[in-house]
């Protein structure tokens, strides 16, 4: 438990695990939107995956995630502000400063849209080179890889307005809005994913482009919404942003372009290994039925971290709350708040990992060959297991983002990364893609280890940390 005070002199003990108090209650009405939000995506994709797997061809199957991969780490690696941008928004918006919530948004459109369009390009005039990080020249999937890919690089813009208007509105803590724009422009890409991919008989291009026709709904629909709340102004979008005001957003995406980095480097390292287990594409079908059932029991836990994203820098501000008539925030208010997170993050993600296990056997009837099942079945298994750590790993580095220490959070990911480059060299040679899962369970558990050193030693939030801060 943390003894927190609340004002002058009031003093509440905080437990650490959940009663559902108002603590919980409050952290509950903040996460279900975000868990909403946080859902309709993999879904989405577990709908194009569902439609491609008709297809019957496992080498469609293997070259539509293959590129899919390859967007999807090229797009996160050069996203690395909006995660900066949620943490000023919610820091101006508990300070009550409007036009820093504006100034933040608007400096992140300018600097991510500059970004997005260069990345479009050579992604467009270099698909086979870009997919060179995950697929040999003469595999039999680039032949559905590189359409799909060209296709999606146009993406690129549309998909980084879209995450930079979901952090606007979760920096306010307005979480409810993003679900309405994402389930809006996905249900678009339901519809069209069966009338493209079969009806016009574009196969696998016609998956990329209902995607992105979803992501350019989703990325005008968030400009309207910001720009009638007065969240934005195009003027100050296109005018080249003041040092002093842009060096923050620099400064922390600098950092956590090392984490976005790794994290990637990570992901296509472990894309090749699969690709690289045969080339008939049944472990590249296999492993991409494995991820959907990763990602669609960690959305929870996902959306959890990006609450500690926003909440933990808005309880860090100290004010007067009129409502309470009252002091409120400050450090050990937000370390109450990081406890609570914690505990929901162990429980949430044991709860999530043992309901996979007992939806597997369904899981795995989205593909209709047996050798896929099958091949799909251990790893699968490990996946569900790992949603414990998860649980624990996604919100502690919410947490880290939270306290602005993005530089730990990056040197944390990096030295998990090399670890699970070493696992990769060792495992998948002796345990197919039950290895290359077993790989992922080194990379998640470094991060577990540095999530501890910063909630223990090295944190704001560490004991120790603030007792220091108390006694000066």
């Amino acid at each position: 438990s943390c003894n927190i005070r609340g004002g002058a002199s009031e003093s509440v003990e905080v437990p650490m695990w959940p009663r559902f108090d108002h603590l919980d209650k409050r952290l509950i009405r903040i996460s279900l939107p975000v868990i909403a939000n946080f859902a309709i995506n993999p879904l989405i994709g577990a709908v194009d995956l569902f439609w491609v797997n008709r297809m019957a061809n496992p080498l469609a199957v293997a070259g539509q995630a293959a590129a899919n991969q390859v967007f999807m780490s090229a797009f996160w690696i050069t996203s690395f502000l909006p995660s900066v941008t949620a943490t000023l928004i919610s820091k101006e918006n508990a300070s009550g400063n409007k036009e820093g919530v504006r100034n933040a948004i608007n400096q992140a459109l300018f600097v991510g849209m500059s970004i997005s369009l260069i990345s479009s390009v050579l992604m467009f005039f270099n698909p086979d080179k870009v997919l060179s990080s995950v697929l040999a020249a003469d595999a039999p999937a680039m032949e559905f890889a590189r359409p799909y890919l060209l296709i999606r690089s146009f993406a690129f813009l549309p998909s980084l307005i879209s995450l930079v208007g979901f952090s606007a509105f979760r920096g306010i803590l307005e979480t409810d809005t993003p679900v309405k724009v994402s389930l809006f422009a996905n249900i678009f890409n339901a519809i069209l994913d069966p009338i493209l991919i079969f009806s016009f008989a574009m196969g696998v291009p016609g998956a990329a482009l209902a995607t992105l026709a979803a992501e350019v709904i989703s990325a005008i629909t968030y400009l309207v919404l910001l720009r009638k709340k007065s969240m934005i102004n195009f003027r100050g979008i296109f005018r080249l942003p003041k040092w002093a005001r842009i060096k923050p957003l620099l400064k922390g995406g600098a950092a956590l372009q090392l984490r976005n980095v790794a994290m990637n480097l990570t992901f296509l390292a472990v894309a090749r290994a699969t690709q690289k287990l045969d080339q008939t594409g049944v472990s590249a079908a296999a492993h991409a039925m494995t991820i959907q059932t990763f990602q669609i029991g960690g959305i929870v836990l996902l959306a959890l971290s990006t609450i500690a994203q926003t909440i933990i820098p808005n309880d860090l501000v100290e004010r007067y709350d009129d409502d309470e008539k009252r002091m409120v925030g400050g450090k050990l208010v937000a370390k109450g708040t990081v406890n609570r997170l914690m505990s929901w993050g162990f429980l949430l993600g044991t709860g999530l990992g043992a309901l996979q296990l007992l939806l597997l056997p369904l899981l795995h009837k989205s593909n209709p060959l047996k050798e896929v099942q099958e091949a799909a079945r251990l790893p699968s298994i490990l996946a569900s297991v790992y949603q414990v750590v998860n649980g624990l790993v996604f919100i502690g580095e919410g947490v880290m983002v939270g306290c602005g220490n993005f530089l730990q959070l990056s040197i944390s990911t990096i030295i998990a990364t090399i670890g699970c480059l070493w696992a990769l060299k060792v495992f998948p040679p002796v345990y197919g893609l039950t290895g290359v899962w077993m790989s992922f369970g080194v990379f998640n558990t470094l991060r577990l280890l540095g999530v501890w050193y910063h909630q223990a030693y090295h944190g704001p939030l560490a004991n120790r940390n603030l007792v220091k801060s108390k006694a000066n």
